[in-house]
């Protein structure tokens, strides 16, 4: 993709939502850690800089600094909150602890027309989030905007097209930032070409047909949403040289593999190959109770299935992988000065002496814009907005052992919940939901009869990045509803509860 703006990491925690606001409208841009700024910059002559927020200081020994010579590539540079105190900094301003931190909403007044703010109200809702202000502007530098603790919330020199705004645009607290990072795109980069899943599409298309040649591509479809995608873009740049494979563990939700199937195969008219391993994992969990090992067999007995499969096509050359643009930047972040949630790793952990080469087709998307790049491949909304799914599937929302028994009564219990979800259209208010099997029996009424059967527990949480949860506030005549359809309808079951807890301090999956 044409890079139009480069963002320099200094470790905020929010650097993610600065390229999702650009790209949202419309402009393409990348994330990169500060120290590489200057020889990307040169490499890929991007149209506008912009520098992010960081918890340091800048007065502070070691405090991140970028080489100079960024500023004299001609090319416009916005600062954030920390970006703005290193810029005044390097220009020869000052820079102190503030008397009042600024932490939360604070009214911006501008104080005269820019391009910067163009259709933006004054004032204007802000976020800010700093311990430090500018106290003196360096030289040639003019204030445009302040709000009642920073005199300084908004600075610019114009003859070195270097501005800088002590709060956040990116996060949505401030309601017209996304317009004031379009302004500096489009108004003082100009910027003018359209970033769109349609463009993404044909320009991945091309370069995917580029680099396989005439070679063969392994997708290992999972039935989510990243492999989907990933496969689904693959098939239609290389056609029947992709070799899409699909395990059905056992462990999948109720229809899940029908649904995957008749996605591709009816659909997309994707030659899917189906791996039925239902009994061999079965049989591998037997008696197993501990969720750890419960893991490490899924995951190993996967790894070997794959591979079975895989070893039956030697002419293939590269191995697909539904690597997204969050796994880059946290991988990246390694060397760099976010801190560093996950380390990028293979699908499904396959191993390396596969010897296949990766191909990455969606490793420049974040998941909102997959989803739409999904829908506009043709897969079925239905499947492109599913709640996520683990991969060791409904094996860790059993309790205990994972029997036949078992998962038939978590599967009907879990299709009705999301069933009723949908019904009462709250299923895209939530980020997930599922249904557990406690494998806890309790006394129960049923008719005149004395029950002693198990207990099912349904899950909901409100969150934006699966990191922080929040236990969803769903009404009770709806977990009424949900409770009663599941006793009345699934076998052994007398008894429903709902999980009010959040994470932390509990996870989202219960194992």
């Amino acid at each position: 993709m044409k890079l139009e703006i480069l963002i320099l990491d200094f470790g905020s925690q929010y650097t993610q939502l600065i390229a999702r606001r650009l790209r949202e409208r419309g402009v393409y841009a990348e994330i990169v850690p500060y120290f590489d700024g200057l020889q990307v910059a040169r490499e890929r002559k991007p149209k506008g800089i912009i520098f992010s927020g960081g918890p340091a200081s800048v007065y502070e020994e070691g405090a991140h600094r970028v080489d100079p010579a960024i500023y004299r590539l001609g090319v416009p540079i916005l600062g954030i909150c920390y970006g703005m105190q290193l810029i005044s900094v390097d220009f020869g301003g000052e820079v102190v602890k503030a008397d009042h931190h600024e932490y939360g909403k604070a009214e911006l007044f501008i104080d005269e027309p820019h391009l910067l703010f163009d259709g933006v109200s004054n004032p204007t809702l802000v976020w800010m989030s700093h311990s430090d202000r500018v106290e003196r502007l360096p030289e040639g530098f003019k204030r445009i905007a302040h709000t009642r603790n920073a005199p300084y919330a908004a600075i610019v020199r114009e003859d070195l097209n270097i501005y800088a705004i002590q709060f956040h645009p990116e996060v949505a607290h401030t309601p017209e930032g996304g317009k004031i990072l379009e302004n500096f795109a489009r108004k003082i980069c100009g910027v003018t070409s359209n970033w769109n899943m349609k463009n993404f599409i044909s320009e991945q298309v091309e370069k995917i047909r580029e680099r396989v040649g005439e070679k063969k591509v392994i997708s290992a479809l999972s039935g989510g949403v990243d492999s989907s995608v990933t496969t689904a873009l693959l098939y239609k740049a290389i056609g029947e040289q992709l070799i899409p494979i699909f395990v059905d563990t056992g462990l999948l939700r109720k229809n899940e593999r029908e649904q995957v199937e008749h996605a591709f195969r009816d659909l997309l008219h994707v030659p899917l190959i189906v791996v039925d391993a239902r009994e061999k994992f079965l049989n591998r969990l037997k008696g197993v109770t501990d969720p750890e090992q419960k893991r490490k067999i899924i995951g190993h007995t996967f790894i070997e299935v794959f591979e079975e499969e895989a070893k039956k096509h030697s002419d293939a050359t590269f191995l697909a992988q539904g690597t997204l643009y969050p796994d880059v930047i946290e991988s990246v972040s390694v060397k760099g000065p976010s801190k560093t949630i996950k380390s990028h790793h293979n699908v499904g952990g396959l191993p390396e002496k596969m010897n296949l080469e990766l191909i990455e087709p969606l490793r420049e998307l974040f998941k909102d814009e997959v989803r739409r790049l999904g829908v506009e491949l043709g897969l079925p909304e239905e499947l492109v907005y599913r709640h996520p799914f683990p991969g060791p599937g409904l094996a860790i929302r059993i309790m205990g052992e994972v029997t036949e028994e078992s998962l038939a009564i978590l599967r009907e219990a879990d299709a009705i919940f999301i069933e009723e979800l949908k019904k009462w259209g709250l299923y895209n208010k939530v980020w997930q939901a599922f249904a557990v099997l406690l494998n806890v029996q309790s006394v129960g009424v049923m008719g005149d009869n004395r029950t002693y059967e198990n207990t099912i527990a349904l899950r909901a949480v409100d969150s934006t990045d699966g990191m922080t949860a929040r236990f969803s506030r769903l009404p009770y005549d709806f977990l009424e509803e949900v409770a009663t359809r599941i006793i009345n309808e699934v076998d052994g079951v007398n008894r429903v509860v709902y999980d009010i807890s959040s994470k932390p301090p509990a996870t989202i999956e219960w194992e």
